[in-house]
């Protein structure tokens, strides 16, 4: 059994985490930590964790951390990732960052929108943008993971078949995106409060959104070009999940069918994505609590505009799902162990 250690353990994706790696067969959960929490139990924080009912929150001590696991997934947020992932990794364990810290790869692109430098520069070169549908071979080699950011994981897959087939009019690519609130996190916020966002759906960081470098730098690599879009993420009045639609003009002329061919062309050998028949849509509703990725497509041929909509749950497939995707394939597992028949949530 291979020793694995959650850094950020009482947070959302740390939580989600735990609930999935207690389903895989290859590895144990030696630790786990939460600074708010130290001392307590897991199953008495979240009783549907009952697996857990001998592991005990600790501190963030990387010295004493640095025996108990082989594998560190880090749920910590921006900023807080940068020294830890550094130190873990520099110690040859392998490294899984679920921050924004290691994703972008230019550190003054880094700096201008997260507002902190980046003091990790040659950890950072290290880093391999942890999409297994784009980068399966890179990850695999890897000991550095950095995981992608909810929003630009359904904003990237729903492009990059058009993007490869240079289907598309890159010069106007709009990406409308709506998610839950946990995105937010697992902390007390007005803005996220049940009164404030019950009933209410509200637009928020209109242009300036910070998954909008990452989104744009994955888009570039896949088209060879540089690639600008305009990124706008709304709130619902839900838990989970995250509905993206996308709408790109047609470069070139394409039916409806065409397209469909290209994207089950694109995807036929990924687990974890599903393209639907053309005219059926996504809902959140059905990715929730999977690994999953929905992809719907729809040719509006009165404006030559293909709309591609994904649906994926932002805790899984945006998260900590493809957190443990990226995992099983560093360490060599069937890549779906402990991802293809996860129920839905508590």
């Amino acid at each position: 059994m291979i020793k694995v250690c959650i850094c950020g353990g009482s947070g959302y994706t740390g939580i989600e985490l735990l609930r999935i790696l207690s389903h895989h067969p290859g590895v144990v959960v030696t630790g786990a930590t939460s600074e708010k929490s130290a001392g307590k139990k897991v199953s008495d924080l979240f009783p549907h964790l009952a697996y857990y009912k001998n592991l005990v929150y600790e501190p963030l001590d990387r010295g004493k951390l640095l025996e108990k696991a082989e594998v560190f997934f880090l749920a910590l947020p921006h900023g807080a990732s940068q020294e830890t992932v550094h130190f873990f990794f520099s110690k040859n364990k392998k490294v899984i960052d679920l921050s924004a810290d290691y994703r972008l790869s230019s550190p003054a692109l880094y700096e201008k929108w997260y507002g902190i430098p980046h003091a990790f520069v040659q950890t950072l070169k290290k880093a391999v943008y942890g999409l297994p549908e784009l980068y399966r071979k890179r990850i695999r080699r890897a000991r550095l993971i950095a995981n992608p950011g909810c929003y630009p994981t359904g904003a990237i897959l729903a492009l990059i078949p058009a993007l490869k087939g240079k289907m598309i009019d890159v010069s106007s690519i709009i990406i409308d995106s709506k998610s839950g609130t946990s995105g937010a996190g697992r902390k007390a916020d007005v803005a996220v409060s049940y009164c404030e966002v019950n009933e209410g759906f509200r637009a928020y960081s209109v242009g300036t959104h910070r998954h909008t470098p990452e989104i744009e730098q994955e888009l570039s690599l896949v088209y060879g070009k540089d690639i600008r879009v305009n990124f706008t993420p709304h709130l619902l009045p839900l838990d989970r999940g995250i509905l993206s639609t996308v709408y790109a003009p047609l470069a070139k002329k394409a039916t409806p069918g065409q397209i469909v061919d290209a994207y089950h062309k694109a995807y036929k050998n990924e687990p974890f994505v599903r393209v639907l028949d053309y005219g059926k849509y996504p809902n959140i509703k059905n990715v929730r609590g999977t690994n999953h990725c929905e992809i719907g497509l729809k040719l509006n041929e009165r404006t030559h505009t293909l709309i591609v909509i994904t649906a994926i749950d932002n805790l899984v497939k945006g998260a900590s799902g493809q957190a443990v995707h990226n995992m099983n394939l560093m360490l060599g597992f069937e890549e779906t162990t402990a991802l293809d028949t996860l129920a839905l949530y508590p």
